[in-house]
């Protein structure tokens, strides 16, 4: 009876190390959330229109091609991008900023095609994403880091082109402030790119 009892102890143990496992390996997933109607056409002149434009899947390096959140250490080693064990972004950062944008764009009164629907005369925009990691300037202290390169075609032919970055002081120093803060250095970014459109697109004759 003792060696029965010592059994089923050993397999409700066993269980319960198991379940906790099993909910601490769930990762906790986040996206840049809702975007508020107050942010439509922030940022975007009155007497600025946007132009229509064809956008081109934003590219990114192969490290940042993936679902993962990551963070570095500046105070021990910047170089080093590490994941999160358990936290992970709904889609790659490249889709993330490539979704917000066309939502804003198109909120803002602008036209956006895929480069498989864009016609002719319609300027194509191609956009690298170089950076979206927290960055750990102290262990207690971080910065949400975006970085892109937008490039404006018309054809072959190099429109304009320019880079933007914004840093956000993230509200936690964890996953959850990070996602927090990349809301905001998003809309920033797509501020400052949506007034660089509607002056380096071309205009209509």
């Amino acid at each position: 009876m003792t060696a029965i009892l010592k059994t089923l102890s050993t397999l409700v143990a066993i269980a319960l190390v198991a379940g906790c496992a099993s909910k601490v390996d769930a990762p906790t997933q986040y996206d840049l959330g809702l975007l508020p109607a107050a942010a439509a056409s922030a940022g975007i002149s009155a007497a600025s229109a946007l132009p229509a434009i064809s956008l081109a899947d934003v590219n990114a390096p192969a490290w940042l091609d993936n679902n993962m959140m990551y963070f570095r250490l500046a105070y021990a080693n910047q170089q080093q991008p590490r994941p999160y064990a358990n936290s992970r972004w709904t889609m790659p950062p490249a889709q993330l900023f490539q979704q917000r944008l066309k939502t804003r764009v198109a909120q803002a009164g602008g036209t956006v095609l895929a480069m498989s629907d864009a016609a002719l005369n319609i300027p194509l925009l191609r956009i690298d994403l170089d950076d979206f990691t927290q960055t750990f300037d102290t262990p207690s202290h971080s910065l949400a880091t975006l970085q892109i390169r937008a490039s404006l075609f018309n054809g072959r032919v190099l429109l304009a082109q320019k880079s933007f970055s914004r840093q956000v002081a993230t509200p936690s120093a964890d996953a959850a402030g990070a996602a927090s803060a990349f809301v905001a250095a998003n809309d920033s970014v797509i501020d400052d790119l949506m007034n660089w459109l509607a002056t380096a697109a071309p205009k209509k004759q």
